[in-house]
């Protein structure tokens, strides 16, 4: 299934983005004055192929997921916190499920890979949690391409089902230290560069943290010119199934936004597992973790928020959602040059 996911991805359309675009310039005000707002419909029409831009149904798909690598005091919380939390996003009682509610976006929490059961988080587990990998594998290579097309497949169904914008976001204590050396290990970065405090962690904490990533990249030898690679031996079921939901989006032809700093290390692999992914991937805001800004730039993305959040759960990506909805209805309902009897502004040199 990867493979031919892969192979199905098409660059978005120029046309319809040149004739949204035109669209913009003749509505009544200052040219490309809207900025980000402007950006972003001209490439969700040329994710849909047409300058009749529309986000339809929104959905926030939280992959949750338990790392191994806990062991080694990375965390300032225990492996329970991530099936409590999974939980909560069912009971509106946790800050992503709460802006899902403002927003009008339906949350999907999915076990990918979760260390215990939970009765109610949809199962689509690959494993009880990673490996330690401070010490083996964080998952066999197989794990981790199932990962990716449990994220392919979910991507597919909420097409299906008439969602037509998704959101990324996770859910597993840990993941912070798994992203970070997914994404030292990609970029050949040393960790101390990409890691933060996560949650919280001391100074001694975060110490331990980039010991703990470079003696697993050393011990491992992840190769960065395969990426699959990378993500079985020091990456995490949770960002293995947000690459394959950009990757299902983008073979869907259906807008992916990227939330903060592990979402973003999930989208780096769906780039690097297929180049053409990139046009459906849409940035939110910011992350405050160290690699947050390099993640962007890496991925030539603009964000359109920068709120110093951190939190992940998918809290940025839906946070942009109203956002794109205020630019959909000016580009939409605003008169252009011709109905108001205002001169065409043209652009000057």
């Amino acid at each position: 299934m990867l493979q031919e996911t892969i192979r199905r991805i098409l660059p978005a359309d120029d046309r319809a983005k040149k004739a949204c675009q035109k669209h913009w310039d003749n509505i009544a005000k200052p040219l490309r004055s809207l900025g980000r707002l402007e950006e972003y419909v001209v490439q969700l029409a040329g994710i849909g192929r047409t300058e009749r831009v529309a986000l339809g149904k929104k959905a926030l798909v939280i992959m949750c997921a338990d790392n191994g690598v806990v062991e080694e005091g990375v965390t300032q919380s225990g492996q329970e916190v991530t099936a409590i939390v999974a939980e909560n996003f069912l009971d509106v009682k946790s800050c992503a499920a709460i802006m899902c509610k403002d927003t009008g976006t339906d949350i999907f929490p999915i076990d990918i890979g979760m260390a215990v059961d939970t009765p109610r988080v949809e199962k689509r587990k690959v494993a009880y949690g990673t490996k330690n990998l401070a010490k083996e594998p964080a998952m066999t290579r197989e794990e981790a391409v199932r990962a990716i097309e449990t994220g392919i497949q979910l991507a597919g169904e909420l097409k299906e089902k008439g969602y037509g914008i998704l959101a990324t976001g996770e859910m597993g204590i840990g993941n912070t230290t798994t992203s970070s050396a997914l994404v030292s290990a990609l970029l050949d970065i040393p960790p101390e560069q990409v890691t933060g405090r996560g949650a919280g962690l001391s100074t001694e904490g975060l110490r331990r943290k980039v010991d703990v990533i470079r003696r697993g990249i050393a011990l491992h030898k992840p190769n960065p010119k395969d990426p699959v690679d990378v993500l079985s031996k020091v990456g995490g079921f949770d960002i293995a199934g947000l690459t394959g939901v950009f990757l299902g989006g983008a073979a869907n032809r259906i807008p992916v936004v990227m939330d903060g700093f592990i979402s973003a290390a999930a989208a780096l692999l769906a780039v690097r597992l297929c180049p053409a992914a990139s046009d459906y991937i849409l940035a939110s805001h910011v992350s405050k973790e160290p690699a947050g800004t390099l993640l962007l730039d890496v991925l030539e993305k603009k964000p359109a928020l920068t709120c110093d959040m951190c939190l992940g759960e998918g809290t940025g990506a839906v946070a942009v959602f109203p956002l794109l909805e205020m630019g959909l209805h000016i580009y939409h309902d605003m008169s252009t040059f011709d109905e108001t009897d205002i001169e065409t502004y043209v652009p000057l040199d």
